[in-house]
């Protein structure tokens, strides 16, 4: 394909999928993950090369006539004019570089962000976040790039932080926030509520303990919680989802 060539579409998403990915903008927004900048992606039903994401909008107004559809490249299907997310590469290097991830989150969450530039690791503390369990690296800008505005603003930067991400279920994005995926979009929301859940309550309790031990959770106990987590999931998304498309 030309630089000048527009790629085909995989054809009408499925209105639940289109509600579902307006929800999930609105409720990361109302949750404090997502700030004006923010911006949620997932897999097109009809095509696993497609993915939907919302044109350059604030999450908590996304609607779904706003939402686009993009190949694996992040060039959209049919832009009609409209402002794109400068960092869409997120997605697509990511949806490329793993077949598990269904859903993405790129966010600014403020707890996080003293975990991206200290050196101390987010470790699963609250029983709702046991997936940090299984690993959260940092992705440094500066090793594959030097000195940037920080976005990740084409392809490259992209699969380098595809790549920093590897089979993980989060990346924090040194002094910028972090990248969250799912096999789901209800898993997707909940992991961003509760992975910057787990830094407020982490911070807590290292500045209760003074120095002294925290008490995390043991990796058996992470691992029997994420096991039922695909289920418990539901019940929440329920309600978030009922109270967002209300607003």
């Amino acid at each position: 394909m030309n630089e000048n060539s527009t790629p085909a579409s995989a054809g009408l998403a499925d209105p639940d999928l289109l509600d579902d990915l307006v929800a999930a903008n609105r409720i990361l927004a109302d949750q404090g993950v997502l700030d004006g900048w923010g911006h949620v992606s997932v897999r097109h039903n009809a095509d696993p090369e497609r993915f939907l994401l919302s044109c350059a909008r604030a999450p908590e107004l996304v609607c779904a006539a706003d939402i686009m559809e993009y190949d694996m490249e992040s060039v959209p299907i049919d832009l009609r004019g409209r402002d794109q997310y400068s960092e869409r590469f997120i997605h697509g290097e990511i949806y490329k570089a793993r077949p598990d991830v269904f859903a993405v989150v790129h966010n600014h969450a403020p707890p996080l962000i003293p975990y991206g530039v200290t050196g101390v690791a987010l470790r699963p503390l609250y029983h709702r976040a046991a997936f940090i369990a299984q690993g959260i690296p940092v992705f440094e800008i500066r090793d594959c790039a030097g000195m940037t505005d920080m976005l990740i603003r084409n392809n490259q930067l992209g699969r380098a932080l595809a790549e920093v991400l590897g089979k993980k279920p989060a990346a924090l994005m040194r002094g910028h926030g972090a990248t969250v995926v799912a096999p789901s979009l209800p898993r997707l929301v909940t992991r961003s509520i509760f992975l910057s859940l787990n830094a407020t309550l982490q911070s807590q309790a290292m500045g209760m303990a003074q120095g002294g031990a925290v008490n995390y959770l043991d990796p058996e106990e992470a691992r029997l919680i994420e096991a039922r987590e695909g289920y418990g999931a539901s019940r929440a998304w329920a309600a978030w989802k009922a109270k967002a498309l209300r607003a």
